[in-house]
């Protein structure tokens, strides 16, 4: 068994390479093969959203805290609350990330296949993010 701790691993903020706006994330995680899941806790202020970005094999996120909004291309953004679990398909193209007005966390988790779990691409722009 394996236990990381809340406090164990110190908070980092979200890299302006795959995030928009102001991103903690905590309490990382990873499997060791043959397992292959991963995840990250992450906590977007209002405003901040993720770019968008697919995963080869799927991702789930549970959102644990806030409000936040979730949208796969070409779909209508969807709001998402505590409680909430979101799948997008292996090699959707999405985002997720907080409101404009309300901060939100979620659990992150999704599997790696030869050694990737995240395909990012270009940042989610203001009229993107705003869109209904």
């Amino acid at each position: 068994m394996k236990i990381i701790r809340m406090g164990d691993q110190p908070s980092k903020p979200g890299p302006d390479t795959y995030f928009t706006g102001t991103v903690r994330m905590e309490i990382e995680f990873s499997t060791e093969a043959p397992a292959r899941v991963g995840g990250v806790t992450v906590t977007f202020e209002p405003g901040a959203r993720t770019n968008w970005h697919t995963h080869p094999l799927g991702q789930t996120v549970i959102v644990t805290t806030g409000v936040g909004w979730a949208r796969i291309e070409g779909e209508e953004r969807v709001e998402i609350r505590p409680g909430d679990i979101v799948w997008f398909p292996p090699g959707v193209r999405h985002w997720h990330g907080a409101t404009d007005t309300t901060a939100m966390t979620h659990i992150a988790i999704a599997e790696s296949i030869d050694g990737s779990r995240v395909d990012w691409e270009e940042p989610v722009s203001d009229a993107d993010y705003l869109a209904p």
